[in-house]
């Protein structure tokens, strides 16, 4: 199995003080498939990580590890 590595959609949502729930509802995905996402099982598709850099207001690139670059 592939593993992704999206290790900083897990540290923005702490950051926010938001739980993988609340995620969830805002993109409107079951809780289970964004914790997928976290853990790195799933590949995110493109349009969840364009929304998730929208609400985190960080660029795609950063959020998937691309730069560091906020």
């Amino acid at each position: 199995m592939v593993k992704y590595e999206y290790s900083r959609i897990r540290d923005l949502r702490e950051d926010k003080d938001k739980t993988q729930e609340d995620i969830a509802k805002l993109l409107n995905v079951y809780t289970t498939t964004y914790q997928r996402w976290e853990r790195g099982e799933t590949e995110i598709p493109c349009h969840v990580v364009i929304q998730l850099s929208k609400y985190y207001n960080t660029s795609t690139d950063y959020l998937l590890g691309v730069t560091d670059k906020k």
